[in-house]
Parts: structure tokens; sequence; C-alpha cells
């Protein structure tokens, strides 16, 4: 698997499919999105993409890079979900 640029992995991720950013901060395994080792985002079998909103305005800031991640995934996802919901939702893990 070849490394990325993040919008390219965010693709990836959005079409099920496993990338790795030019840094490896951003990654996916085709269902879940990650930024380092936190999950970011969720993609369900039907194909409907959530993010995790680990911004300042979120309400779950956690760095610099994530909050980016997050900013770039967020556009392109069906739903945000504030971090505390998303973390407490049903979404399998792998």
């Amino acid at each position: 698997m070849s490394r990325k640029r993040n919008e390219q992995v965010i693709d990836s991720w959005i079409r099920g499919e496993a990338a790795d950013s030019h840094t490896g901060t951003l990654h996916s395994d085709g269902v879940n999105l990650f930024s380092y080792n936190l999950r970011i985002g969720y993609r369900a079998k039907s194909g409907t993409t959530v993010v995790a909103d680990y911004t300042s305005p979120g309400g779950g800031f956690r760095s610099m890079t994530t909050s980016c991640h997050v900013g770039k995934a967020r556009w392109r996802a069906d739903h945000v979900m504030h971090p505390t919901v998303f973390e407490n939702s049903k979404f399998p893990r792998w």
C-alpha cells in the first residue's frame, strides 16, 4: 500500500479501502479512520460515514494534527458527532 496525501486517505476511507498518509499519522483500515491511534471516523457496511468532532469548537480537542484530520474528513462524511456520543456509540471497533 503506497503512502498518500491526507485527502487521498479520506477518499480511500469513504470508498471502504485501507490507506496510510505519507507521514503515517492519518490512516484507515477501510472501516475506521484514525488520527494517530485515535479513531476519528467509522464507515458502516451501508457506506454511511461518521466522523467524531475532535476539534476545539466540537468539544473534543486532542491535538492540532487531529483537529486538521477531522477538519478534512468532516466535509466528506455523512454525519459529524460530538466525540462523547461517537465514543459511546455501538460502532464495531474492527
